[in-house]
């Protein structure tokens, strides 16, 4: 076999392993695109509300506007919050809820005009439950957490 044969079949060997190498990757990259959307259709799981709540004569009535919770949901004015507040009298980073262990806690922010957990003023992460009643300025949120993944 000649020097030039040789180079030839050692070119169309190399070609080829590196097709096949090419398609592994584009398969590998294929399921994994589709493992993803499927996930991404699945249900995402819920881990309960935040009910805008109006007072009138010293009773809270629902104003039937609702904010879903993430793990992590922050409360105030500005525009990186979850919840954005349009009151006053909340400061731009009011207050933070997060899920911990099973739990959800409330923290105020350092706000200017502090935050209330039933009417109380809190000045340290509290846990909170299933309809407490949460101040942000001159607002009222009412917590509504799905039962199934919180132990109270």
């Amino acid at each position: 076999m000649s020097l030039e044969t040789t180079l030839l079949l050692l070119r169309l060997i190399s070609a080829l392993l590196l097709i096949g190498f090419l398609a592994a990757i584009f398969i590998l990259l294929w399921r994994e695109f589709h493992r993803a959307t499927r996930d991404q259709s699945l249900p995402r799981r819920s881990y309960g509300h935040l009910i805008v709540l109006h007072q009138i004569d010293g009773r809270y009535l629902t104003t039937g506007e609702s904010h879903p919770l993430l793990p992590l949901t922050s409360l105030g004015r500005s525009p990186t919050n979850t919840i954005r507040t349009e009151d006053t009298f909340a400061s731009g980073e009011h207050a933070l809820l997060a899920l911990r262990q099973d739990r959800w806690w409330l923290e105020d922010r350092q706000s200017r005009n502090g935050t209330l957990l039933n009417d109380v003023p809190i000045t340290q992460p509290v846990v909170i439950t299933d309809g407490d009643i949460i101040g942000i300025g001159s607002l009222r949120f009412r917590l509504e957490l799905e039962s199934n993944h919180i132990d109270d």
